[in-house]
């Protein structure tokens, strides 16, 4: 440690929770991934990974980026693309190696180890582990968060070198800028290759644009080389991004042609022309709008500069574009021819109607100044009614004054006093009684839809339970068993003689053991029969009930309903789901 910089790294272990992101703690080695989707052991963990992030984090800031170009190695040395290269990038992920990797590459290179070459060789190792990385823990971080960051960072970083490659003077510094900056956008389109969400990101993002509108011809060509893989990979893209930019993308390749007679900058302005008037008819059809002298241009400034093939094509596209126009033209004009006829016949007509116009409308303004003018009287009739009823009030006042003057001088001193405390009594009673009926009014408005709800509770209840106690007296004497009277000793033995007696005089056959069993069965079976049509029928008498109680319910809370005029919103969506959950019930009933 060198104390003179707070570490970008302390030694703490932290536990990453599901659905928070690196950026809260970034300042930390690595995280200890705990759920239920990967729990890695320490013994399964590549031991370069765990090296890595142990020195990482014994680090200086100034070391950290060299030490994450060993992510370079440990990618390096599988092959692409196979299940171990994958389970790597998980643990590169899972350890924070990633995110850290991302967030360093905004540093400024000029004053740390290796240079702008190092923070190109970091941006390669970003773009290698996320493009075939799979998240199954909280995958909103890696696609919300995770890529669209790197995209801007590596896009920051090529907006750096690119700056730095124009002021640079030597050809081995310019040629090492220029190394360095093909290098941060073989990265970007390696990264949006690979994740075909970051081409709106990227062509969304402020910087690529500044990096596009610039007159150097190298970090120019390569831009738009960025921009051509961008169409290729999505097509589409153009119509997803604000019109805004689509415009200065646009702009900004038109004004590349028109401004240098490089050839390698022809080349690349018309490919990409090409691409995007072959994306989407509509985009054809604004070339040819928006930039009227585009095929003059192309035609005479960059017919045999070599590229003559994809300048034909372009060309062709805007003279096909040109004739739809030129018979879009004539058709409007056509429109136009009838419009007028139209429009001279109907001003023609209204014409020969326009005395009986004037007369309405003389009629209507008439009739319109004598509504103003009866209006204008009655408010100043009104106007005089009220300065009398205000006169009225103020002789009325004066006179009770008058009147209290008079009976302080009739009545004796003594009395002034307690006449004033009565007064001041009737006044405080007449305040308060008023406040109060106030409050209590207030308070009814607020209770009155709980004060609602309580009392259709009640009878929801009162309901259900008439309901139950109907159905237990049914059951009840519908029941098959009733329990006997209890016997007395003397009836008890009473029976048992007769019974005695019978058996004597009448004894029984005699039945075999089979046949008794099948006598049994027999009426077993025909209780089973008995008992099963009793049970049917109760359950359709239950529910025809359970019916008629719900209908009847509804029938009250309906009566009882706010009017369509004091209902509000919320009434009516209770409203609504009480009427579903009713149809819904009525359904399983009747199923």
């Amino acid at each position: 440690m060198n104390g003179a910089a707070p570490p970008l790294f302390d030694p703490k272990e932290r536990v990453l929770k599901l659905g928070e992101s690196f950026e809260k703690q970034p300042r930390c080695a690595f995280h200890t991934v705990r759920s239920n989707a990967c729990k890695m052991k320490a013994a399964a963990v590549d031991p370069r990974i765990l090296a890595l992030a142990a020195q990482v984090t014994e680090s200086s800031d100034q070391d950290v980026p060299m030490l994450l170009l060993k992510l370079k190695e440990i990618l390096n040395s599988v092959s692409l693309g196979s299940k171990q290269s994958q389970k790597i990038k998980q643990e590169l992920y899972y350890y924070d190696l990633i995110q850290y990797c991302v967030l360093v590459l905004r540093q400024d290179y000029s004053r740390l180890q290796g240079g702008w070459a190092t923070a190109a060789q970091l941006a390669e190792a970003v773009s290698q582990c996320c493009v075939g990385l799979e998240v199954k823990d909280n995958p909103e971080e890696f696609y919300d968060k995770l890529l669209p960051s790197a995209a801007q960072n590596l896009l920051f970083l090529g907006r750096r070198l690119q700056a730095r490659f124009i002021r640079a003077i030597k050809d081995e510094e310019k040629g090492e800028f220029l190394r360095c900056f093909r290098i941060v956008t073989d990265a970007i389109c390696w990264l949006f290759g690979g994740h075909i969400q970051l081409t709106e990101c990227v062509l969304k993002n402020d910087h690529f644009l500044q990096l596009l509108m610039t007159d150097d011809v190298e970090t120019a060509t390569a831009m738009m080389s960025v921009l051509r893989n961008i169409l290729r990979v999505n097509s589409a893209v153009l119509l997803q991004v604000d019109e805004k930019i689509l415009h200065s993308i646009l702009n900004e390749l038109v004004y590349k042609l028109s401004s240098t007679t490089n050839p390698v900058i022809g080349n690349a302005a018309t490919k990409l022309l090409l691409l995007v008037a072959e994306s989407h008819p509509h985009l054809v059809n604004l070339l040819s709008t928006r930039y009227k002298g585009l095929k003059t241009l192309l035609s005479k400034q960059w017919a045999g500069k070599g590229f003559g093939r994809d300048l034909n094509q372009i060309l062709d596209l805007l003279y096909s574009e040109s004739y739809q126009e030129g018979d879009n033209q004539r058709q409007q004009k056509a429109a136009r021819l009838i419009q007028a006829a139209w429009r001279g016949y109907q001003t023609r007509k209204r014409f020969k109607k326009l005395p009986k116009a004037v007369t309405a409308l003389q009629r209507s303004f008439r009739a319109k100044r004598e509504q103003g003018l009866q209006l204008l009287k009655r408010q100043k009739e009104e106007e005089a009614l009220k300065q009398q009823l205000q006169l009225q009030r103020q002789r009325a006042m004066r006179h009770f004054h008058e009147r209290q003057l008079t009976l302080l001088e009739i009545v004796h001193p003594r009395e002034v006093d307690r006449h004033k405390r009565e007064l001041e009594g009737k006044s405080a009673l007449t305040i308060q009684k008023l406040w109060r009926g106030y409050r209590a009014r207030r308070n009814f408005h607020q209770q009155r839809q709980s004060l609602k709800q309580y009392k259709a509770a009640v009878i929801v209840q009162r309901t259900v339970l008439k309901f139950l106690e109907k159905q237990r007296r049914k059951r009840e004497a519908l029941s098959p068993w009733k329990e006997p009277k209890g016997l007395t000793e003397e009836q008890r033995l009473a029976f048992q003689q007769k019974v005695d007696d019978y058996i004597r005089l009448h004894p029984a056959s005699q039945m075999s053991e089979e046949m008794s069993k099948e006598l049994h069965l027999q009426a077993q079976e025909k209780l089973a029969q008995y008992l099963l049509r009793n049970s049917l029928d109760r359950g359709a008498d239950q529910r025809r009930q359970a019916l008629l109680a719900q209908v009847n319910t509804d029938a009250e809370l309906l009566m009882n309903a706010p009017r369509l005029v004091e209902a509000t919103e919320k009434d009516l969506e209770l409203e609504a789901d009480d009427t579903g959950k009713d149809v819904d019930k009525c359904g399983v009933e009747v199923s």
